[in-house]
C-alpha cells in the first residue's frame, strides 16, 4: 500500500482515539468533552478544634465560665464549630409541563378560460390550482423526586448572624457497593428542635446528592464507546 494512502487513515485514527480518550478521561465527567474539571464538593466532617484548659482566673464569683457551657435555654442544639446537627430528609418535588399546537390552511384557485373562439386554447380543467398545508405537534414532560431518611453533619462555620454552615456525607456500604448520601447548607439556630433535629426543608443553599458506586451503579451506566457515539453524532 502506498504511504500516500496510510497518512489519512492515520489522520482519522489519531482524531477518533483523542475523541474517545476526552470521553473517558475523568476530568470530562462534569464538564463535556473538552471541558475542565469540576472541583468536587467537600463533604467532611469539621471536627471542633483541640483547645487546651486554660484555668480561669479567680474572680471571686461563684459562677465560673468553663469551656463547653450552653445556657439553659440553648440546650443541647448545635452552636460551635464541630458540633453534631441531624437533618431529617423530607425532600418532595413534582412538575409536570406539556404544550401543543397546531396549523392547517389550505387555499385554491381557478381560471375559466373561453370555450369557442380564438382563445379556446386549452382545456378549463388545466388552468386550476390549489394547496393545502397543515402541521401538528404535541410535547408533555413530568417530573417528580422524592428523598427521605436522617443524615447527621457537623458545624462547619459559625457566621456573624448566627447561622450555621453544615456539611456532612453518611456512608452506607452493601454487599454490591456503597451508597452515599451527602448534604451542605446553611441553617438557623432557631429552626432546631429540641431533639437538635432539623428538616431539610429548612436548610438554605441546600446541596444534597445521593450517589452510589459498585456493581449496581456500573451496570446502570451506559458503555464507553456508547458515551462516545452519543457525544460525536450530529443527531
Amino acid at each position: 500500500m502506498q504511504p500516500t494512502r496510510l497518512r489519512p487513515r492515520l489522520f482519522l485514527a489519531g482524531i477518533a482515539a483523542a475523541c474517545a480518550l476526552a470521553v473517558l478521561s475523568p476530568s470530562t465527567a462534569h464538564a463535556g468533552l473538552f471541558g475542565k474539571k469540576k472541583p468536587a464538593e467537600d463533604f467532611s466532617a469539621v471536627r471542633a478544634p483541640a483547645v487546651m484548659p486554660v484555668v480561669a482566673p479567680a474572680n471571686g464569683s461563684i459562677f465560673q465560665a468553663q469551656d463547653g457551657y450552653a445556657a439553659l435555654y440553648e440546650g443541647t442544639r448545635a452552636r460551635r464549630v464541630g458540633d453534631p446537627l441531624t437533618i431529617v430528609l423530607v425532600e418532595r418535588t413534582a412538575a409536570s409541563k406539556s404544550a401543543s399546537s397546531g396549523l392547517d390552511s389550505g387555499g385554491g384557485f381557478g381560471i375559466t378560460p373561453p370555450s369557442t373562439g380564438p382563445l379556446s386554447l386549452f382545456n378549463p380543467s388545466a388552468a386550476t390550482a390549489s394547496g393545502s398545508r397543515n402541521f401538528k405537534g404535541a410535547g408533555s414532560a413530568d417530573q417528580a423526586n422524592s428523598l427521605s431518611g436522617e443524615v447527621t453533619v457537623t458545624v462547619a462555620q459559625v457566621l456573624s448572624n448566627g447561622t450555621m454552615l453544615v456539611q456532612g456525607q453518611k456512608r452506607v456500604t452493601l454487599n454490591r457497593g456503597d451508597e452515599f448520601v451527602s448534604i451542605k447548607g446553611l441553617v438557623r439556630t432557631v429552626d432546631i428542635d429540641a431533639n437538635n433535629r432539623i428538616p431539610s426543608t429548612r436548610v438554605a443553599d441546600a446541596q444534597i446528592a445521593y450517589t452510589g458506586k459498585g456493581d449496581v451503579a456500573r451496570a446502570s451506566r451506559q458503555g464507553w464507546l456508547s458515551r462516545f457515539f452519543s457525544v460525536v453524532s450530529p443527531f
